[in-house]
């Protein structure tokens, strides 16, 4: 099988240093490390109320990513201001994810399907700029049959339930739940699709979602900003580095 993908969510970071203010810790910092590390890309998300990424941060994680020859996943809403954004920043991808101004994290997947129109007016404008298009949806055949109608190039199938699952010591559904992941992979590369995935996973859940070998990228975030606490960033990267390759090899 080829080599998966490890796309390195920074927000979190951001979160730490918003929580005092100020200017450290710095995700831009952390992403400079992260590729140092091996990522193979750098992943940043900034939202409508800009609880944790900043314009100022996309700014610089994007100078940063382009000097360093790595793309930027730029996670963002459906909306016309982060379109401008994106359209001005030109990132090698963005991946369209729902948002609520109450959630903490992403809930769930882009309901591409009933937000047909909306969507693919996202689609259509980011593909025109030469921005590669993903859409972060549950393991649904109805969502990635609408995600290949309008012309995105990417899925980012959501791993939360399944890791969920695992963390609650429940076999039977964590079972379910990756044998899903497994058919929709595979159902999403038949349709000429390329397959990514991400949230939740930890060290726990990244081996058996990794070995699905349609999945070209995980983006993981949270878990390796936490982890970093203890071990520091660069060996809690190599180490869901080493944990993909086994999974793979």
């Amino acid at each position: 099988m080829s080599r998966i993908r490890l796309g390195v969510n920074i927000d979190h970071v951001a979160t730490i240093r918003n929580a005092r203010g100020g200017a450290h810790p710095d995700p831009v910092r952390a992403a400079q490390m992260a590729i140092e590390a091996g990522a193979d890309g750098i992943t940043a998300h900034l939202r409508e109320d800009r609880r944790h990424i900043t314009d100022e941060d996309m700014d610089r994680i994007a100078e940063l990513c382009r000097g360093a020859g790595r793309p930027l996943n730029f996670e963002m809403a459906v909306t016309d201001e982060m379109l401008a954004i994106a359209l001005a920043h030109k990132p090698h991808a963005a991946c369209l994810v729902p948002e609520r101004r109450e959630e903490r994290t992403t809930e769930g997947g882009l309901d591409v399907a009933g937000q047909h129109n909306s969507v693919a007016h996202a689609v259509r404008l980011l593909k025109g700029a030469g921005v590669r298009v993903s859409l972060f949806i549950e393991a649904n055949p109805l969502q990635i049959e609408a995600a290949q109608a309008i012309g995105a190039q990417v899925v980012e199938l959501h791993t939360g339930a399944y890791c969920e699952a695992v963390a609650h010591g429940d076999e039977a559904a964590s079972e379910r739940y990756l044998t899903n992941l497994v058919e929709s992979a595979a159902d999403a590369a038949r349709r000429g699709l390329e397959v990514h995935a991400g949230h939740g996973l930890d060290y726990a859940t990244v081996v058996p979602v990794a070995a699905i070998p349609e999945i070209a990228e995980l983006n993981i975030g949270h878990f390796l900003i936490g982890e970093a606490i203890f071990i520091g960033l660069g060996p809690a990267i190599r180490q869901m580095r080493e944990l993909m390759d086994e999974a793979r090899a």
